[in-house]
């Protein structure tokens, strides 16, 4: 059964055995456009891939299924090669430790997104970056741009461009790369790991 039927089928639920690793060579190719209008299947992949996202936040059912919290996911990491990701970056509490008035800074499932725009500036996260398909820490500044407008079409089918900044850009950032086959760590200085160049931003 290929992996997209496994995975789309109603009763089945996205957990750590369906993410391919680092070493698969679907994480190292192009993924390829999606047609439209969707397939009911290509729907519910995004969909799938977001529920995913939601339990693997979700700290009672992460232990249950044993997942690894999880912002972002791409369909290249379910080894299906379709440009398809999903991002769900959760709003911080507040200082008192309410829970914020929007769960979401982002919350969203992109067929063949696309980065229209960037700012000069780079930026990358002061503690490095993760991936749901790298079992293994690897230490380094990730660099990224700043800030990125992305051009997408949604599960309804409709064109939307939308401008991310700081830590929402840079996991759009992360997600893009694996549809066009790139590991984080590639964009981490080979020869000096934390290397800070005029100007980059440090996300904490």
């Amino acid at each position: 059964m290929s992996a997209i039927k496994k995975i789309t089928k109603p009763s089945h639920l996205i957990d750590m055995n369906d993410i391919i690793r680092e070493g698969n060579p679907t994480l190292r190719a192009v993924a390829q456009d999606v047609s439209f209008p969707l397939s009911d299947e290509n729907i519910l992949l995004g969909e799938k891939m977001l529920q995913f996202l939601k339990n693997s936040q979700d700290p009672d059912i992460a232990e249950k299924m044993g997942l690894r919290g999880g912002v972002g996911l791409a369909a290249p990491q379910l080894d299906i090669s379709k440009r398809i990701i999903a991002v769900l970056v959760p709003n911080p509490e507040d200082k008192e430790g309410n829970p914020p008035k929007e769960a979401y800074a982002l919350e969203e499932v992109m067929y063949n997104p696309r980065i229209i725009a960037h700012s000069v500036q780079d930026a990358a996260l002061a503690d490095g970056e993760g991936c749901l398909s790298v079992d293994r820490t690897v230490e380094g500044y990730v660099i990224r741009h700043s800030r990125v407008t992305v051009e997408y079409i949604n599960k309804a089918g409709e064109k939307k461009k939308i401008k991310l900044k700081g830590y929402n850009a840079i996991v759009v950032q992360h997600e893009i790369d694996h549809i066009n086959g790139i590991m984080f760590y590639d964009r981490i200085n080979e020869k000096n790991p934390f290397e800070v160049k005029e100007g980059l931003l440090l996300i904490e």
